[in-house]
């Protein structure tokens, strides 16, 4: 695998290294002891499976509250999406910073997201489904979100959304 640090603090960009042969390839996409060395959390509670009809459909702006923040490990692993993690971390030099990239079955990248980071992505594909492996297991009752167009943040999605659910929507714009 190779790491690559984003311009957001303890965030990174996971590429796999390809052994291929003439029946395909062979990769390996997580290494509890390649993570560690990267100063990453290698603990893995559990895995999700997000799978999304319509192109244009945004889930996020999700996370985690203390004391159940999670570290996310996210791969497109059919069609593309276009995934954004913002830095939660009032005490971050990259607080308040977004970073956007695509996500794809063909680039077969994956963005490691540390805990205190807000996670949400846009279907660039009909029929694209993600694959999440995370620190902790989900709680309820501390899941949070801030809404997709804060202007705080102002992301740049690269389409318009065209399906986001109720929740999603009525997230608050973050109090800075």
């Amino acid at each position: 695998m190779i790491f690559t640090e984003t311009g957001l603090a303890g965030a990174f960009v996971i590429d796999v290294e390809l052994i291929e042969d003439e029946r395909g390839f062979f990769t390996r996409s997580w290494c509890r002891n390649e993570f560690k060395a990267h100063g990453l959390n290698p603990r893995l509670a559990q895995c999700n499976i997000s799978y999304n009809k319509k192109m244009g459909t945004l889930r996020g702006m999700h996370f985690q509250l203390s004391p159940h923040e999670e570290a996310k490990l996210v791969r497109c692993v059919r069609g593309a999406i276009f995934d954004v993690i913002v830095d939660l971390r009032p005490d971050s030099a990259t607080f308040l910073c977004w970073q956007g990239l695509e996500l794809s079955e063909t680039n077969r990248r994956a963005v490691y997201i540390p805990e205190g980071f807000a996670h949400g992505f846009l279907t660039m594909t009909n029929d694209a489904e993600v694959f999440y492996q995370m620190s902790s297991c989900f709680v309820p009752s501390s899941a949070a979100g801030i809404r997709w167009d804060d202007p705080a943040i102002a992301i740049n999605w690269p389409i318009q959304p065209q399906c986001i659910s109720e929740k999603d929507q009525t997230y608050p714009d973050l109090a800075v």
